[in-house]
């Protein structure tokens, strides 16, 4: 269905019983550039008929034999997809506008007019090319979907897919639970894509790194004048992801106002603007995600009991990578095609020891560690294999051999991921799952340096 003026791709069949309509028909599609071809009555029209043959049927109602409102219906049940246009006298319009229900584009009126005619089949043809682009783009978007997959054979992770076929195509409140770096956004993406909301958007909000103050804005907007420093209007990330999914990434950060205005979004689907009063109805699909024990936070209070029942309707438990080491080299032949493309850096595979080290490392950042490990494997990488050399992570077993504690093993990895991120601060703290002033003591505190 790629269609386009002038293409003579474009195919045209006219049916009528009057010779000179046929050729005249005929004639000017030819000279505006479409492939064009006519028949006498129904029965040459449908040994001429095949699916996806004719793009446009001109269909005169008055046939000899079967007439053209069967016809269009033997047409419609051979090739769906054909655009029919009816030819009338005027004495039948209402047999046409009747035709027009059961599935016609248009009709036109003889003495048929070669301009009007023109203009008509132009757009049509750019209908047509539209609907093709839309259906091409939706396609082109589940394509995107399929891009960034989660990847594993593992039984865990096979459970994980498994989970997500089975709630994606509902509306139900979902809770992703795992550690720092196992890709929990990942799996949100995935619910997304797989639902029927997945032409809308899906909206992320970074719970952890939200201040008490901004909270409520950051959820829900604010109206210009609201507080210092609002100096328009702004929507909020629930408002943005009407029709489509909120992800709330580490949910169990917030503080309990913002747990209230959560429980009361979610219960009632409103909301009002900060220093607005307009009540605002949003459609969302729930997702969240956390790497705290929040069954331990709604016992000391810190998490409403109330809150935690509503996001947790359906669970979902992520395996940290070191569960699922039989992924691991899956993993890194997936992120060495994918960054090598990228990086624009040929990269054929591992060496034997290097995929030794790779499959014994602890990953501490699991996925989104291994990732990174590969990535910079193939930034210092001087040939195509990647060697032992190349990897930025230490045989971790023997670093700790001397002392097994849980210090030293922290200590090791921690300094394995400094030396990976080039010692910076703020992403090293991400893959470790800690903040920056945490990851500055522990730092300080086992006296690692560059």
């Amino acid at each position: 269905m790629n269609l386009k003026k002038n293409d003579q791709s474009v195919t045209i069949l006219i049916v009528d019983d009057e010779l000179s309509v046929r050729d005249s028909l005929t004639k000017w599609f030819i000279e505006d550039g479409y492939r064009a071809d006519a028949a006498a009555d129904a029965e040459e029209a449908l040994r001429k008929l095949k699916p996806g043959v004719w793009d446009i049927i001109f269909l005169d109602i008055k046939l000899p034999g079967m007439d053209g409102m069967e016809l269009q219906q033997r047409i419609k049940g051979i090739d769906p997809n054909a655009t029919i246009i009816m030819i009338t006298a005027y004495a039948t319009v209402d047999t046409a506008v009747k035709s027009l229900k059961e599935g016609a584009h248009d009709y036109v009126t003889k003495p048929v007019d070669p301009d009007y005619l023109s203009h008509l089949v132009a757009n049509v043809v750019k209908q047509r090319q539209l609907l093709s682009e839309n259906i091409q783009l939706k396609e082109r978007i589940q394509e995107l979907y399929e891009i960034d997959q989660i990847v594993g054979d593992s039984p865990a992770i096979q459970k994980v897919f498994e989970l997500i076929k089975t709630v994606a195509p509902t509306d139900t409140s979902v809770m992703i639970r795992g550690e720092s770096g196992t890709g929990k956004e990942l799996i949100a993406r995935a619910i997304h894509s797989n639902s029927s909301r997945r032409f809308f958007p899906i909206i992320t909000v970074n719970c952890g790194g939200l201040t008490e103050g901004l909270t409520e804005s950051e959820f829900f907007g604010h109206e210009k004048g609201a507080f210092t420093g609002a100096l328009y209007r702004r929507k909020g990330k629930f408002e943005m992801a009407n029709g489509g999914t909120i992800f709330l990434d580490e949910v169990g950060n917030i503080d309990m106002k913002a747990q209230t205005d959560l429980l009361r979004v979610i219960e009632t689907k409103q909301f009002t603007r900060v220093g607005g009063d307009d009540i605002i109805e949003v459609d969302f699909r729930l997702i969240c995600a956390t790497n705290r024990d929040l069954e331990l936070a709604v016992k000391e209070g810190r998490f409403r009991e109330d809150l935690y029942y509503r996001l947790n309707v359906f669970s979902i438990s992520i395996p940290p990578l070191r569960e699922r080491r039989s992924d691991i080299v899956l993993l890194c032949n997936y992120f060495l095609k994918k960054l090598a493309s990228s990086i624009n850096k040929p990269a054929a595979g591992f060496s034997p020891e290097a995929v030794e080290r790779l499959k014994n490392h602890d990953w501490r950042g699991n996925v989104r560690e291994l990732r990174n490990a590969v990535e910079r494997a193939i930034v210092v990488a001087k040939g195509p294999t990647i060697t032992l050399d190349d990897l930025p992570i230490p045989p971790s077993s023997e670093a700790a051999a001397e002392d097994s504690s849980l210090e030293a093993v922290e200590s090791v990895h921690i300094k394995s991921v400094l030396e990976q991120m080039g010692w910076n601060i703020t992403r090293s703290a991400e893959m470790l799952g800690i903040d920056r002033a945490t990851l500055y003591s522990k730092i300080k505190k086992y006296g690692l340096r560059k």
